[in-house]
């Protein structure tokens, strides 16, 4: 069984007369790493409010289909029961941060759901040292770098121990460096703890060296998904090329490359040596 299904969901909010969401149908699975892109205003978000369930319970609308999460019915399921299950993390961790140190801030969640005292220690210090955080338990989150920040909004998220972790645009305030720091613990959870995450991200040159799906939307509708290196140039039209695309674009339309886009710096790199027979 998929660990999310939405089978032709629609949405449209209250005073609005356009849908946000029109037909759309998704599955996806444990360990996926899903990179969800396109234009704004074209029902990104909105798709993920219906994952935690902020859709239908709390936005007043029009919602029709079919949107199942963890086995769990979203439309007749409390918000409360799907937050157990879907982990939400916005791109301003700031919003989600506001506890006097990180150790509280990773136990608040844990303490509201009445687990004992010992399982809230036990999952405190795993994410703590999972995230690498134990050196800053006792900082406040405001004394944080933004990267910091959102990596305990993402470790008090993950210490609810969630099958779905949500992201809307997790890196937009954040540098280069810290961004991929981000997008690569997010990738290692996936992995290691069998987590699905789907994540909207702009930063195409960044997200998709992490991304085993891409999935594009435009107008409220899915118009691509698949593997990352086909769908990028499918939607080209929509989310651009990022450069490592473009560069092989232009060695391979004067004849000196060829197969598929690489995704990353790294790979173009070892394309081109190949190439050239260099031999490390």
């Amino acid at each position: 069984m998929a660990l999310v299904e939405l089978i032709d969901v629609h949405f449209r909010y209250a005073g609005s007369e356009e849908y946000a969401l029109r037909g759309v149908s998704l599955e996806a699975e444990e360990g996926e790493f899903v990179l969800l892109v396109g234009p704004s205003g074209c029902g990104k978000s909105t798709l993920l409010r219906v994952l935690n369930g902020l859709i239908p319970h709390f936005y007043e609308g029009d919602f029709r289909g079919v949107a199942r999460v963890a086995g769990l019915d979203v439309p007749k399921t409390p918000p409360h029961v799907l937050a157990r299950h879907v982990g939400m993390v916005f791109q301003d961790p700031e919003n989600q941060l506001f506890l006097s140190s990180v150790e509280r801030e990773i136990a608040f969640g844990l303490e509201n759901m009445g687990l004992p005292r010992s399982e809230i220690r036990r999952r405190v210090r795993e994410v703590l040292e999972l995230f690498g955080l134990e050196e800053l338990k006792d900082r406040a989150p405001y004394e944080l770098s933004g990267g910091q920040q959102q990596k305990v909004a993402i470790a008090s998220v993950m210490a609810l121990e969630p099958r779905v972790l949500a992201m809307d645009e997790p890196t937009a305030n954040l540098d280069p460096i810290s961004a991929l720091e981000i997008l690569s613990l997010v990738s290692r959870l996936t992995r290691e703890k069998g987590v699905l995450a789907i994540v909207v991200e702009h930063r195409l040159e960044l997200a998709l060296r992490f991304a085993t799906r891409m999935v594009v939307m435009d107008g409220g509708r899915i118009v691509a998904s698949g593997d990352p290196r086909r769908v990028v140039l499918e939607a080209s039209r929509l989310v651009g090329f990022p450069p490592v695309v473009v560069a092989h674009q232009l060695l391979r339309n004067r004849g000196l490359i060829g197969g598929a886009p690489p995704l990353t710096p790294e790979a173009l790199s070892e394309e081109i040596l190949g190439v050239i027979g260099w031999r490390r």
